[in-house]
């Protein structure tokens, strides 16, 4: 099943999409069930809405809505350096006994097809197409062995990072949270439908040029063992979402080196789940 958060007119929803639509899943499900993070916490997102009368609910086309981050509004946004061994290399940093993490704050998420805003301070827009895993139950000590009983549902991400700002300090956090610059789309898939996240092809492509190519069977710390080493110093709780990283290929290690400017088109296509797009524009 595919999940989206997305707005039409001034009114932000929640839905199902079904082909070329998506069904209006407000008021559908509860008093409680507000947004798609409430209905992830509400249990089973696919058995909840599969179990739903939707006979009366409203349906719209997806070229009449705009679509939002998958969760618009998480407790917290776990992303993860490093994760891949061509990026390491290409970075040319140490191994490392656990993994590397920074966060990203909410606001600097949009969804697919959104713009991202090159800030007019930096000229060094970098692409990062990543795997996003979106948490479906509280826990804390997670064991790897049930790790991925913990997981809502997959999505693709853009880590969209200002390699200048990123470079100001030992901590990633400047260059990784800019307004507008992590897509984050552009839905959704149930973890139901992608039983193993490890066999997944991870695409990004730049004005339709390849840029980096994967499969997530390839990260150096798997989605089970994220999900443990990251429960042990915080709390997962159902909308968490967890970045897992992104493959070699990055335009800041090419030669010559490649930004995103204005008038790009980047993409972001993991097998399974569908493809993330965006324009750049200026902020």
């Amino acid at each position: 099943m595919r999940l989206v958060t997305f707005s039409i007119g001034s009114r932000m929803s929640f839905g199902m999409v079904d082909g070329d639509n998506v069904v209006d899943l407000a008021g559908q499900l509860g008093d409680g069930v507000t947004d798609l993070r409430s209905l992830i916490e509400a249990g089973d997102a696919a058995a909840l809405v599969g179990a739903a009368d939707l006979a009366g609910a409203p349906t719209h086309s997806l070229a009449d809505v705009t679509l939002k981050p998958v969760i618009p509004n998480p407790d917290k946004i776990v992303c993860v350096g490093l994760n891949y061994e061509t990026h390491r290399k290409e970075t040319g940093r140490d191994k490392t006994e656990h993994p590397v993490l920074f966060t990203r704050f909410a606001n600097s998420q949009i969804g697919h097809d959104e713009p991202i805003l090159l800030p007019r301070v930096s000229d060094k827009l970098d692409y990062e197409g990543e795997l996003a895993v979106i948490i479906g139950r509280r826990g804390r000590y997670i064991d790897e062995a049930d790790a991925l009983g913990y997981v809502a549902g997959y999505a693709c991400y853009n880590d969209g990072t200002l390699r200048d700002w990123q470079r100001h300090t030992h901590q990633f956090t400047p260059g990784k949270t800019f307004p507008s610059t992590g897509p984050f789309g552009p839905w959704m898939v149930t973890a139901d439908e992608l039983t193993d996240p490890a066999s997944l092809e991870l695409t990004t492509r730049l004005n339709g040029e390849v840029m980096q190519n994967a499969t997530t069977d390839m990260l150096i710390f798997s989605i089970p063992v994220l999900i443990n080493y990251i429960s042990c110093f915080t709390e997962l709780v159902p909308g968490d979402v967890i970045v897992t990283g992104t493959p070699g290929g990055v335009g800041f290690k090419r030669d010559p080196q490649v930004f995103m400017k204005p008038g790009d088109r980047v993409e972001v296509e993991i097998s399974g789940i569908g493809v993330l797009a965006n324009p750049i524009e200026n902020e």
